[in-house]
């Protein structure tokens, strides 16, 4: 039907008699044609920003669950080690418990010793006792001898004193060892076991307590391994499940490519098939645009102020500290002074027009609009994405296509990026810049439906 309406053109047209009013002319079915399939390419490239979307979200999910999966790894690894942990602990209280048995039947071996001592310590005081008293019978009998039991008197008084002391110190040896022997026993009863009367001192109640709180860490961890493990599983399925999810975004991806391909072309052929349709007029000014930049650029090379390998530079070189990252090259300057004149004027035409660029045949954007060419905020990426648009590359699907388009002109439909997750539906018209044979770049009009 477009090579038909191409070469018989409106006025070739023969009326239809008596059709009525409902008889149209073949323009006004291209300029309806061409609404029809400009609408239909808005929902081709809302439905493939929207599946882009979900892509990013669900790749994001399974980075996600890949970092789950490693993090609960570590997890289970950890809690193998506080199991490795537990079960040296419970055979270090075993240990602990066989030193405390040998240390009790030590001490009950100590008890006896004293026991011992004491019994040697009461027969010293029972010696001790019987000696006074023989010491005091000699002193009488001394006494009795006057002047010739005298000298005996000094010696049984000596024997009676010392006997006295050894009296003294065997009850304060008795005493002490009493008192030794009711702490030992104390002691004893602490650390001893008694299976007859099954009882357990309090050390090794304290090591069952150690035992069994070490019993239950062992079991929490092992809980904790099992639910790990159940957790892994499972996001290891939905992790098959979102890369099956994936593809099928995949799928439909290209299928939304394919049918956004086809309403652009469309859009292409009604455009080009000679009758006027709403998007000629940005057509026609994107063209002029891109011949007035081409006029520049050759007028540039001419008068020397810039060279071939300097105005074709794909030498980007980053700017330092840029989010999204700027780019610098050789022609920038260049384009600072002479792409401003062309675009601003473009811009200002109408407010259907969104933006005027010329790029590069890699997307690279030299110098923007002046709204869009404001200085980057440090840390604040979606204000720079919004209003810092020069010195950046766009090498997205629409970009590129502008920028490396050949054919007089090219019209698309895309979702703008304007940052924070916000997004602009346009409609954008490319002509091909090309200095010396040779193809640089294209001038990019972007304008609402």
């Amino acid at each position: 039907m477009l090579n038909l309406l191409r070469s018989r053109g409106p006025a070739a047209v023969t009326p239809v008699v008596d059709a009525g009013p409902a008889a149209t002319s073949p323009s006004d079915v291209v300029q309806r044609l061409s609404r029809q399939v400009s609408h239909i390419g808005r929902d081709a490239a809302e439905t493939r920003g929207v599946i882009e979307d979900t892509q990013k979200i669900v790749t994001a999910q399974l980075e996600a669950m890949t970092h789950l999966n490693v993090d609960l790894a570590r997890v289970q690894q950890t809690q193998q080690a506080i199991g490795e942990a537990t079960q040296e602990s419970r055979d270090a209280v075993v240990r602990a418990r066989q030193q405390v048995e040998q240390v009790a039947r030590e001490v009950t071996g100590i008890v006896e010793v004293l026991h011992q001592v004491a019994s040697a310590a009461g027969d010293i005081g029972q010696i001790a006792l019987q000696t006074r008293l023989v010491a005091f019978n000699a002193s009488v009998e001394a006494k009795r001898a006057g002047e010739a039991g005298r000298g005996f008197g000094v010696v049984a008084d000596a024997v009676k004193d010392l006997a006295g002391r050894v009296e003294s110190s065997s009850r304060t040896i008795m005493s002490t060892l009493d008192d030794l022997d009711r702490r030992i026993e104390a002691f004893s009863r602490d650390i001893r076991i008694d299976p007859q009367a099954d009882r357990q001192g309090q050390i090794h109640r304290a090591f069952a307590d150690v035992e069994t709180a070490v019993h239950r860490i062992d079991g929490a961890a092992e809980a904790s391994r099992s639910i790990a493990q159940e957790v892994i599983d499972r996001t290891e399925t939905l992790g098959k499940e979102i890369q099956g999810a994936i593809g099928g975004l995949d799928t439909a991806m290209h299928c939304s490519d394919r049918f956004l391909s086809v309403s652009e072309r469309l859009i292409d052929e009604l455009a080009g098939c000679g009758v006027e349709t709403e998007d000629t007029p940005l057509i026609r000014s994107a063209q002029a645009a891109a011949q007035r930049i081409t006029g520049m650029l050759d007028k540039a090379l001419a008068a020397g102020q810039i060279d071939l390998p300097a105005l074709f530079d794909e030498q980007y070189q980053p700017i330092a500290q840029t989010a999204p990252p700027q780019f610098l090259t050789r022609f920038v300057p260049l384009a600072d002074r002479l792409f401003p004149e062309v675009q601003e004027q473009v811009l200002s035409a109408g407010d259907k027009v969104a933006y005027c660029i010329a790029v590069d045949r890699n997307g690279y954007v030299a110098t923007h609009n002046r709204i869009y060419c404001q200085p980057q905020r440090p840390g604040d990426v979606v204000w720079n994405t919004a209003n810092s648009r020069f010195r950046r590359i766009f090498n997205d699907r629409t970009g590129l296509a502008s920028a490396r388009n050949r054919r007089p002109f090219l019209v698309q439909t895309y979702r703008r990026d304007m940052g924070g997750g916000n997004f602009v539906l346009l409609k954008e018209v490319a002509a091909p810049i090309v200095i010396q044979g040779r193809h640089w770049g294209a001038l990019r009009i972007g304008y609402r439906f």
